[in-house]
């Protein structure tokens, strides 16, 4: 098979809902299950996260962030605390990217896996930007703004994750393939993964979007993220990192103040290196 049937094969079975999951994943979309009930009490959220080691030593981490309420330099040291700090809704973000980074967990190539690590790296920077542009310039809410960051790409790592089996799939003149691809697998992954509406529209828009002069909406704050985020996507998109002095929708002020938030909350969610 080579390559342009190689993604007509993938885009097919993405179009007609044939995706199946990693193991791993489908471990951390059951965990995102029970924490979504309502019904959920405390106990059993701190019992969910203790399970995953690395969600716990995340949300310790991401409550001991200015952003999540240590600005008065009280940390916490204990998964229990960092629970009831943060939320369950903020778990969402977690959860999220401790699912998007399985998605790479089953691939074995070393240059793809280093593909998917520069990928996690982007989105983590995107994520964290996202938040910051959310409390101080979008005003959209900072906890979906996180949430829809950590899973723009997710077409992307499922591209990623299959590309094992495709020898020489996403190298050379691949690029318009792989945005069929990576589109067509978004919608169907945002969808079985049961992404919010306003999110999926958003992240469904994101690669024509259009900056509004006055940034206010989702879309704004992503496309705004993924314009200052200093780690590209390594299958493609903008790669436009304007110089701090040039004239912008941010000042340099305000942008190295997001900067320095969003390195704080980038940390938190985890360095690149794939669960």
């Amino acid at each position: 098979m080579n390559k342009l049937e190689a993604f007509g094969y993938i885009a097919a079975q993405a179009a007609r809902g044939d995706i199946t999951f990693p193991t791993s994943v489908n471990a951390v979309l059951r965990l995102q299950l029970a924490l979504d009930d309502p019904d959920c009490h405390v106990d059993e959220a701190i019992r969910l996260v203790l399970s995953e080691p690395q969600l716990a030593a995340r949300t310790v981490a991401l409550a001991n962030t200015a952003a999540y309420g240590a600005a008065n330099g009280v940390q916490v040291n204990n998964v229990r605390a960092a629970v009831l700090r943060i939320g369950y809704r903020r778990l969402r973000g977690l959860v999220a990217a401790l699912m998007v980074r399985q998605f790479g967990h089953r691939i074995a190539d070393p240059l793809l896996r280093a593909k998917a690590e520069q990928l996690w790296n982007h989105s983590a920077q995107v994520a964290a930007l996202a938040h910051a542009l959310a409390r101080h310039v979008t005003k959209v809410d900072p906890d979906t703004a996180l949430f829809a960051g950590i899973v723009h790409e997710v077409g992307g790592f499922y591209l990623l994750s299959r590309a094992d089996e495709f020898p020489g799939l996403l190298e050379d003149d691949t690029e318009n393939w792989g945005v069929l691809v990576e589109d067509v697998a978004s919608l169907e992954i945002m969808r079985k993964l049961a992404i919010p509406a306003d999110v999926a529209q958003a992240i469904g828009t994101l690669r024509d979007g259009v900056l509004n002069p006055e940034p206010h909406t989702l879309l704004d704050t992503l496309l705004l993220a993924n314009r200052y985020a200093l780690v590209d996507s390594p299958l493609g998109g903008p790669a436009e990192h304007p110089n701090d002095t040039e004239p912008g929708p941010l000042d340099a002020a305000t942008l190295q103040v997001l900067r320095n938030e969003a390195a704080e909350i980038a940390q938190a969610l985890g360095d690149p290196t794939l669960v």
